[in-house]
């Protein structure tokens, strides 16, 4: 079918009748229209795709939402629903912007327990580095990730209880066995991590 002959209203009438084509036409058609509108626009984290694609998404809906009887223009109508779709992204995305300062816990905010987060910083005269925290936290990541790669259920579950402080003793009757297996899985472990 030749579209290129034919009216906006007539490819959006063959739209409706799911004519792929049509649909495809119309959307190559437009596409110069979706640049034009998003050439000088950012959006914050994303890339020229992003804001592109939110314009596209703006043209699908000027394509679904469209009245052929009502007598207005295509164009107009398409070029109002993607000029939407892109101030909705770009709003929704300023007030994601301030979501840090919205959202912030504070270190002095009591928790149920009568404590603050600033009670668990060093105190001592230690100082608080958080790159050597965030050092740490990515080695018991990666300490974890291995642990779970290398040991059996079992083993996992010896370790954890073995980490949350439980003696020897009391991890064998939490698992309802002996003392010796429980030791024994503690150097598999071990021997597991040290390969």
């Amino acid at each position: 079918m030749n579209y290129e002959q034919m009216d906006d209203n007539a490819i959006i009438e063959r739209i409706r009748t799911s004519d792929s084509d049509a649909m495809d036409f119309l959307v190559r058609k437009y596409g110069a229209l979706v640049r034009q509108e998003t050439r000088t626009l950012f959006l914050i984290g994303g890339d020229a795709d992003d804001i592109y694609q939110e314009g596209m998404i703006g043209l699908f809906k000027a394509i679904r939402d469209y009245k052929t009887d009502k007598g207005a223009v295509f164009s107009t109508f398409a070029t109002l629903c993607i000029r939407r779709q892109l101030k909705t992204a770009l709003s929704t995305q300023n007030r994601l912007k301030h979501q840090a300062l919205n959202e912030y816990i504070s270190l002095y905010a009591d928790d149920k327990n009568g404590s603050t987060l600033a009670d668990d910083l060093p105190s001592d005269g230690a100082k608080f580095n958080p790159e050597e925290m965030i050092i740490r936290r990515e080695q018991q990541d990666a300490l974890l990730a291995r642990i779970n790669e290398v040991t059996t259920p079992y083993e996992r579950r010896v370790i954890e209880l073995y980490l949350e402080g439980l003696s020897h003793d009391e991890i064998a009757d939490r698992l309802s066995k002996n003392k010796k297996s429980v030791d024994n899985a503690l150097q598999r472990v071990r021997a597991k991590l040290m390969r």
